[in-house]
């Protein structure tokens, strides 16, 4: 596909945006990355790599976030794509090779453990009381489209079993 094509079908695509920061985060991936029919087709076309990801980017601050929770381990923020009322992501702030969990090491299990203890309190602050989904997507059968491990926290609605 042509540059020129490439650019007006990601304008044609674009989400009409609900507040400032969303859109702008909309406008910003929207020149980032080529539209994509799903999530799963994200999946498929992402490459796992040591390189920054959009998260890294939140991270810095270099694109917005609704960000949600922060401590000197883990970033937590709204998902720009929410598949329920409440749908947070949560990052660690280094990545230290950890691109998906599948590659976690022994050297990981304090961070681990911290985004996990990190979604329990994102949970509470949300009012979460009824209960929560914590989801981990793992490589791209498992729907993984960023290669920096996260944690999506779902709530607000009642959660079906099997998921999809």
């Amino acid at each position: 596909m042509t540059k020129n094509k490439d650019r007006k079908m990601r304008q044609e695509t674009k989400i009409k945006p609900s507040s400032s920061s969303t859109s702008r985060l909309q406008l910003l991936t929207s020149h980032l990355l080529p539209p994509m029919a799903s999530e799963k087709d994200a999946a498929l076309a992402a490459v796992p790599t040591d390189s920054p990801t959009i998260f890294d980017k939140i991270i810095n601050k270099e694109i917005p976030a609704k960000v949600v929770y922060e401590d000197e381990k883990v970033l937590a923020f709204r998902d720009i794509a929410p598949q329920a009322p409440t749908h947070i992501v949560i990052i660690p702030k280094v990545k230290d090779g950890l691109t998906g969990l599948s590659k976690a090491e022994e050297r990981h299990c304090e961070i681990l453990g911290h985004l996990l203890y990190s979604a329990k309190r994102i949970a509470e602050q949300e009012g979460l009381e009824d209960g929560f989904r914590i989801v981990i997507n793992d490589g791209p059968k498992g729907c993984q489209s960023v290669y920096h491990i996260h944690i999506h926290l779902l709530g607000g609605r009642h959660m079906n079993w099997p998921p999809c």
